[in-house]
Formats: C-alpha cells, structure tokens, sequence
C-alpha cells in the first residue's frame, strides 16, 4: 500500500504553495487564468522535538566558574556582619576575629574575580567593501553574459534565467572585472586582483575611520575566505601591503563556507582573552574569479546565479580605554557543526562535474539540513539570551512533557523577538530567508536588513551578516542597549551565531568625507538606503 500524497510531503518536508495569474491565450483574446503550483523543501517544524542535551548545553555555555564568584561573596560578607555584632541573650559582643577571617574570604574570592574574569571584547567599528559603479552588472546582463561565454548547453541557460529572475537580487550586484570580460579571464593574477581590490579597499576605510596605525597597533589578524587560499595566503598579503609588526599573530581559515565570519569572531574573542590591551581586525570575504563555474550541472549552477563581490572588516579589542568610542560588546558566541552526518557532511560540496568542471555542488537536502543546525543553534543559544519569563514558559511545557507525560502538549517555542532587536540572518537566498522567518516567526521588518542585502548586494558569503548590520545603522535603527543576532550558515555543515549588544545610538548613515576627499565611508548603504526596502524583491 503506497503511502499517501499527504504523508509523503510531510516526510520530505514538502510544502505546497498556489498563485494565480493571468495569461493571454492568443492576440486579441481575453487573458485566462492559470494556476501555478510551487513544490519547495522548507524546514523541520521546530515545535515538534526539542533535543534537551543542546539545553543543558546552553546552560553550561553560560559562563566559567569564575563569573559566580561575585555571588558567593554576597554570604560571606552577610557573616562577617553577623560575626561583628552579634546580638546574645545577656551581652552585646563583638568577634572581631572572625569577622577579619570572613572578610579576607571575600576580598580573596573578589581578588580571584577580579583577575580571571573575562576580558571585554568590543567591536569598535566596521567596514563592508563597496565596489566602483564599472563592476556593476544587472540581471538582465548576467543572463547576457552567461549566454555570451558559449559555455553552457539550453538547459543550463533556461535553468539560469529562472533563478536569476526569481532570486531576490536586484540590477545593481557587483561582478569582478574578470569574470565579465569577454572572453572572461579567470586565472590567478586576476583573483589576486580581486582579492586585494576588496580587502584593502575595506581596510583602509576602517584604519582612516579608526585611527588605527596597521604597521603598530594590531596584534591579530584573522582572514577568511573559503575557496580562494593562494601561496603566500591572504593574511600574508595583507601584512605585506600594510607592513604590520613582525609579532602579529595571523591566521588564514579557509574552506569553512558562509558561516566563516562568526567562526573568525569566535576566535578573535579567545585570542584577545589571552592577550590583554590588544587590537584584532576580522576580515571576510569571499573570492568569485576562480570559482565561476562553466559546467551543465544545475546543482552547480545556483552559486553563479546569487554570489557576488563584496568583503568586509572589523576592529575588535579588549582594551577597556575603547569601551566609550565602541560601537558593540560582544555577548555570546554559539557554534554548531554536524558534519558527523553524511547528509550534512555532503550537502555542499566542490567536486568536478561530469566534464571535469569544478563547482561547488548544492545538495536538494540542504534546507533540511540547515534546519536541524539552526534548530540546534537556537537551543543552545536560548538559555543564554532568552527572558526569564520565556525560559519559564518553556521549562513548564517541558515538565508536562517529560515528567507529567501530558499528552497533547507541544514543546513552547520560545519568542526570539523578545530577546533581539535586531536581526541579521545569512543572505543566502530568498528560499533560505523565507523559511527562516517563517519558523522563527519573525516580521516583515525584522527580515528587511537581509532582504534588502540580497537585493542591493547579492549573496557576499560571510561579509553578508555585516551588509546587514550596516543596513540597521543606515536606517537609524541601533540605539543603546539593542542587542543583535548574527546568524551564519556554512558548509560542513554549520549554523554559529553571534550576539551583540549596542553600547550607543548609531547615527542613521551620512556620507563620512564630502564630495573629492579620500576618505571613505565603512558604510556601504549611505547613498542608496533611502530607495530601501523596494516595493518588490523581485
């Protein structure tokens, strides 16, 4: 007996949607309606399983043994006071001995405090790349373009052109120069090119805005890029270009995919927990020249449709002196990786196609994939972010669960908008956004910065989640006391997540230097954000 249509869809995480639309038969004829019916993979239903170990996780992620030795002091302090005056049946009497033992208790454990507590980390400013208006390229060009190379057979274009057109990107993306040549020049001397057009055009607007001497006051250097890792490697580059200081600590992370940036983030904040008084620049980009694929694979052909040029850097340090010009302190960092499974292992990966071609490969299970790793994510993340009240809401439904063994109640799901003003999901594709605001139960508004990101900037890979930020200061939107959501997805597979809390009102974006200067703006969005949102994204 074949199962039904209903319970197949259910098992494959299968949605379908309906629209409607008007066709015109023939010239002249009255337009008919037609129905169109759209199959998509969407994600798990979070409100069906919760795995409580990702919980107790998020508990003990909470903080070091050290963060509760302010707590323990409150008690021993409330005994010295009892052992200095205590009050007896006959006589008032006074221990001044214990009282000095329970009082060199506390000061030793406030002393233990004072030294092991973990150090600050603020991101003092940031800075996306934004490209010259020459490398601009509209949909209708890229369709161009791509049947210019003479590359791909007629399935592959009509495959293209319906992406294209159903992408979200709008007509102002960016392309590297050497990927729109005709013929196109992809070789190495090009992707250096590329590569040194966006990281030094970004690091140069952060160092201008900061004040930052390069060549004296940074410590670390963290680059990601996940497909691009030349001889010398990008971080040797960028010490070379900049002539930074012999005892810099570099590192290069390559092959981690989209979610790369919140990893280089997770590491900038333990390296600057062992060097005190130290500057930390991040930078993320991704490399679009060697990896322009020319194959017939259609699984292959997605990441030509939406990634496009961009980059951006940031200023991190524990110096407590920067707490008062930062714009962000650094809260919590989760990461997820579950690549133990082979779905997940496999579900995007670079290969050679049937010709020899290489491209990286998108599996049809990666919304299902990607939605166990957020779901994992956020259970790790809630305890550490959530409200008390919903903590409670979601512990009460667990005890009815678990130990009542009530039937009929479904795990809470707790509301993240409670806990976040600010939302910056990775731009990976409109699907991608759709889904996760729909299981997340997010609005319109908390969506808009990657919305509009995907719209104005196409998908930047790991720099995407500070286009979205960027977005949210542009507007006007980040006042004291915000805290933000960075949420990152990546091959491997991995979803990690970084939260910020705002530490002053971010001024709606302005132009940085006035008309000639070279100076440059960090923010990207400054001379186009009042045509965002648009009134459509497609």
């Amino acid at each position: 007996m074949e199962p039904a249509p209903s319970a197949v869809m259910e098992r494959e995480r299968l949605t379908a949607e309906m629209s409607f639309r008007g066709d015109a038969a023939q010239p002249g004829l009255e337009r008919l309606p037609s129905i169109i019916i759209k199959i998509r993979r969407r994600l798990p239903d979070f409100a069906r399983s919760v795995n409580l170990k990702y919980v107790k996780l998020g508990i003990r992620h909470g903080g070091s043994p050290t963060s509760y030795l302010p707590m323990l002091c409150v008690p021993v302090l409330a005994s010295a006071a009892y052992s200095f005056v205590r009050l007896d049946v006959i006589y008032h009497s006074i221990d001044l001995l214990t009282c000095v033992a329970w009082l060199g208790t506390a000061m030793l454990l406030l002393t233990v405090y004072y030294f092991k507590r973990p150090r600050p980390v603020y991101l003092v400013e940031f800075a996306c790349y934004k490209p010259d208006d020459q490398h601009k390229i509209s949909k209708d060009a890229f369709l161009e373009m791509t049947d210019s190379t003479g590359a791909f057979n007629d399935a592959a274009l009509e495959f293209q052109t319906k992406i294209t057109t159903r992408s979200a990107l709008g007509d102002e993306t960016y392309l590297p120069p050497g990927v729109q040549a005709r013929p196109p020049r992809l070789n190495m001397a090009e992707a250096r090119l590329e590569a040194e057009a966006v990281m030094f055009g970004c690091l140069d607007a952060l160092f201008a805005s900061t004040g930052i001497n390069p060549r004296r006051d940074v410590r670390i250097l963290i680059v990601n890029c996940s497909l691009f890792n030349p001889t010398p490697s990008l971080a040797s580059m960028i010490i070379h270009h900049y002539r930074m200081r012999e005892d810099v600590k570099s590192f290069n992370l390559g092959g981690m995919g989209c979610s790369a940036g919140l990893i280089a983030i997770d590491l900038a904040k333990d390296m600057l927990q062992a060097h005190p008084n130290s500057y930390a620049v991040v930078l993320s980009t991704e490399n679009i020249t060697l990896n322009w694929y020319f194959g017939n694979d259609k699984s292959m052909l997605l990441s030509n449709c939406i990634f496009r040029m961009g980059g951006a850097a940031a200023l991190l340090s524990n110096r407590r002196a920067d707490a008062g010009r930062a714009k962000y302190r650094l809260l919590h960092t989760v990461r997820t990786h579950k690549g133990a499974t082979d779905e997940c292992f496999n579900c995007v990966y670079q290969k050679e196609d049937d010709g020899g071609k290489v491209g990286v490969s998108l599996a049809r299970e990666l919304m299902s994939v990607a939605g166990d790793a957020l779901k994992t994510n956020i259970t790790t993340l809630g305890p550490l972010v959530l409200p008390l009240s919903e903590q409670l809401k979601f512990l009460k439904s667990l005890m009815m669960r678990r130990v009542f063994r009530a039937k009929g109640v479904r795990p809470y799901i707790p509301n993240f908008r409670r806990a976040f003003e600010h939302f910056c999901v990775h731009a990976g594709g409109r699907a991608v956004l759709e889904e996760v605001q729909r299981s997340l139960s997010l609005e319109d508004k908390d969506m808009e910065p990657s919305r509009c990101t995907l719209h104005r900037f196409g998908n930047t890979s790991s720099s995407s989640l500070w286009y979205e930020l960027a977005y949210a200061e542009a507007k006007g939107r980040v006042k004291r006391g915000n805290r933000v959501w960075q949420i990152g997805f990546g091959s491997g597979f991995k979803c990690n997540s970084a939260v910020w809390r705002a530490l002053r009102d971010v001024p709606a974006g302005s132009p940085d230097a006035a008309p000639g200067s070279e100076k440059k703006s960090c923010n990207p969005w400054v001379d186009c954000v009042a045509r965002y949102p648009p009134k459509a994204y497609v």
